[in-house]
């Protein structure tokens, strides 16, 4: 644990509002994510933004302190900014995957695994590369 660096822990979770807020907004796929969640802008607004907020940072969190852990540099692997990247790109596949498989369960569309997916992999690999560089 020594030898995480916990700041970079910090803005590599932090990381994911960032990734979020532009991947969600409406000039990107907001619209398109609300449309097959059936979700509107009324219930969104409605939502408790607090507990929605506080588990996403909690939650980007421990994905990033899990990532950190296992970016810690080996005598085989020397962890930098391509291996960071590399393994939260992995890290994203995995969790793409996870969500494939619960929203085809859930009769969602590909469309929805395809942003919902793609968030993961987009703000996985931003993790590793910033727990990656910042060594």
């Amino acid at each position: 644990m020594s030898n995480i660096n916990w700041l970079a822990v910090l803005v590599a979770g932090l990381s994911a509002f960032v990734i979020g807020g532009i991947w969600y907004s409406p000039g990107l796929f907001g619209n398109a994510w609300m449309k097959e969640s059936a979700l509107t802008e009324e219930q969104i607004r409605a939502g408790n933004k607090g507990k929605i907020f506080g588990f996403t940072a909690l939650f980007s969190l421990i994905m990033a302190a899990n990532l950190g852990m296992f970016l810690i540099d080996s005598a085989e692997i020397k962890t930098d900014l391509t291996w960071g990247a590399t393994a939260g790109f992995l890290a994203g596949i995995w969790t793409f995957c996870a969500i494939a498989i619960h929203s085809l369960f859930e009769l969602k569309s590909w469309r929805y695994i395809l942003i919902n997916g793609g968030y993961s992999i987009v703000s996985l690999t931003l993790m590793g590369a910033i727990i990656g560089l910042w060594r």
